[in-house]
Formats: C-alpha cells, structure tokens, sequence
C-alpha cells in the first residue's frame, strides 16, 4: 500500500526548522519563518523528515536530543491531522486503551508527589515508601513496548518504504526501560537523594508521556491509513501472546481466524508429513531454550514457542530482516556477527547476562550446508541459574 507523498518543499523547510532547533535557534522565530510549511505539516511528513535526517547522516541520539522539543512545538499542528480512529476491539485501540491506561497512573503519581511539595527532603523516606509501588507497576508497561517491535515494527516494515525512524522509537524504548529501572533503584536506595530522585522522575514523565504522544500523533496514524485490514486481524491475533497491561484482557478471536502461517517454518521441500512438522514443532517448543534461525539472507525463519520464553518473538517476525529486530545500540554486534559466520572467520560466539534476576547464557552458531557454505545463524539462549548452582553428583532417579 502506498503512503501519501510529501512535499518536497514542505521537507526542506522541515529540515531547516529542525536544524534550527537543534542547533539551539529560537524557537519563535523558526515557527514564524517557515510558518506556512508547518500550518498543513501531517504525520507523513514528520517520517519523511526523519528518514531524510537519517540518509543526512543525522545519528539516532542526536535525533532523540531534540525530538521531544521539536514535537512540542509541532504538536498542535500534527494533533489537529484528521484520520480514522480504530474500531474497538482491534490491535490498535487496545495499544491506546493501554495509553490511557497509563497515563491515569503517571498522573496518580503526580498527586503524591503535590502533595509531598515542600516537605520532600525531610519525609524523604516516606515520600520514597508511596513512590515505590507505582514505580514497580510502570515496569510493567513493558509488553505495551514489546507487541510493537515484535508485531507493530514487522508490519509497518512491510508496507512502509521510510521504516527507519522506527529505530530510533525502539531506542527510545531502551530509554524508558534503564529510566525505570533506575528510578525504582533510587526509591529503594537509602542513600539516594531528593534532588537525584526528582531529576529522574522528571526525565522518566518527560520520555513516557513523550512516547505515548509520539505514538498517537505520528506512528499511529500513518499505521490506520497504510496497513490493510486482514494484516491487522493478524496483528491482534498475535498481541494474545502478550500482557495487555493495565486493562482488562479482552476475549481472543476464534481460533478458526488463525492464520496457517503461525510463525515457524516457512521453507521446506521433500516428501514431509503434516504429522511430522506437528511433532517436530511440538519437540522444539518442549526444549528448555529459546531458540530462532535467521537465514543466509538475514531473514528470520524460525523461532521456537518455549514454555518460559524470556526473548519474545511474534510469527510477524517470520521473513523480517534480523537488523530490524534489534534497537540500534546493539546493531553493530548483530552485524559482526553475521559478517564473522559468511566469511568463515568464526563458528560460535557467546554472551551471558542477568535479566529479570536469571542467568541467561545466549550462544549463536554458524549454521553450513555439507560442502561448508554458509546457511544462516542459529541463536540459542537458555536459563543456566539452576544450573550454574549444581555441585557433586547425581546417580539415581530423585524427584524431589
């Protein structure tokens, strides 16, 4: 489906507004002098400035600097672009339903916080007792993030040729993810001061609330206006895999809805049973390890259905390039890698991290047809916590 063009007039003046902001012109005189541009600014035209920002050689943290001011000033102008909003009971109206949702705990949080003013260094302690547990729920807005890099980015990739700003709204993501992290940890700290406490807080709002207006004013809307209806059946189809949270969890569609492309294999050939493919699926979702196959193309192929899945995947990644699968920060380890397995300069290569208070050990692997060409890489990640904790010996049969 084609997206609106933009026009190439209104980019220029866009970019030149945007470069003004950035390098700290003011703002005033920016609006008044590209005014007219800005009056019927859309959200196409905020991608199209992105993506050109992009191929400028604009970077994604220089982006996310001033993104936020940039949309502040914009935001009255992009909020008053008409589009159809989405019928209740699809993918994207729980997306905004879990937004509302949110907001109305961001703000009951605000009104601890009035009512602390004045009084925070002294009932530090306190004030810090009645954040904690609203900082402790903000973290699980976390599968909100996840349902659009795992079912909302693959789609809009599909049918969007500009996708790349989506890059920097995943490291945005990774933003509000350390921030709560971080704020949660200084709510527990003993040590932690008020004015570190408020900074944070303040950083945290500024970049939640931000996301949710970057969502509703840009992403969003061009999502309801390029996306074709049957790809958003899917999409909500999908999203039961996932939390809704902070709303009440819908009823899930019929089964008889569910697509046969349910997310693992995609290429065989060869005289293989249905009743083959049914165990061998079943064989692999029994492991005890994620595990997903990109290809020697570098697309996603396979991924497995772990009872415990600690990486999400989603069938819309099936066919997705696996850069698109990454937040930029890590994307030039994912490209090393792949690049080391082609060349035959390395076979395996191994990380391991604490995630969720697990041990998580992660382990890729070249994958090479018989005369050693290169066939793809296959990433396997598996809880190692009880394992690592294992000493002496176990001989016989103890189920207890």
């Amino acid at each position: 489906m084609n997206m609106i063009k933009s026009d190439r007039n209104k980019i220029e003046h866009l970019i030149a507004f945007s470069t003004g902001m950035m390098s700290g012109g003011d703002g005033k005189e920016l609006i008044e002098k590209h005014k007219e541009a800005l009056n019927g600014i859309t959200p196409y035209d905020m991608l199209y400035l992105e993506e050109y920002q992009m191929q400028m050689g604009v970077t994604v943290p220089e982006i996310k600097r001033d993104i936020n001011k940039i949309l502040n000033v914009l935001y009255e102008y992009l909020k008053a672009y008409d589009w159809e909003r989405p019928e209740e009971g699809t993918f994207l109206y729980y997306l905004m339903l879990e937004n509302r949702a949110f907001e109305f705990r961001l703000n009951s949080m605000k009104k601890i916080l009035k009512a602390y003013k004045g009084r925070e260094p002294e009932e530090l302690s306190s004030l810090k007792a009645e954040l904690l547990p609203h900082l402790e729920s903000f973290a699980r807005f976390e599968p909100h993030y996840i349902k659009k890099e795992n079912i909302l980015f693959p789609y809009l990739e599909k049918h969007w040729k500009e996708y790349k700003p989506l890059r920097v709204m995943w490291s945005l993501h990774d933003d509000l993810r350390r921030m709560i992290k971080e704020l949660i940890g200084l709510a527990k700290s003993e040590q932690s001061e008020w004015m570190t406490l408020n900074r944070a807080i303040g950083n945290y709002y500024f970049g939640a609330f931000g996301m949710i207006q970057k969502e509703e004013i840009i992403v969003y809307p061009i999502a309801a206006g390029t996306i074709p209806k049957d790809d958003w059946e899917e999409m909500h189809r999908q999203s039961f895999e996932y939390p809704f949270p902070f709303i009440e969890r819908p009823t899930p569609p019929s089964e008889e809805s569910a697509s046969k492309a349910d997310g693992v294999v995609t290429e065989l050939s060869g005289p293989i049973s249905e009743q083959f493919l049914q165990r061998a699926t079943m064989i692999f979702d029994s492991l005890p390890l994620d595990i997903t196959y990109v290809d020697e193309n570098d697309k996603v192929r396979y991924f497995n259905r772990a009872k415990d899945r600690f990486f999400p995947r989603s069938p819309a990644v099936i066919g997705r390039d696996v850069r698109n699968c990454h937040p930029p920060e890590s994307l030039h380890v994912v490209e090393e890698i792949i690049n080391k397995f082609r060349t035959g300069e390395r076979d395996e290569a191994e990380f391991w991290i604490t995630l969720r208070g697990k041990f998580i050990h992660i382990r890729y692997f070249a994958v090479r047809d018989d005369s050693g060409e290169y066939k793809g890489v296959l990433e396997v990640s598996q809880d190692v916590t009880k394992i690592r904790e294992l000493q002496g010996q176990r001989r016989l049969l103890d189920w207890n």
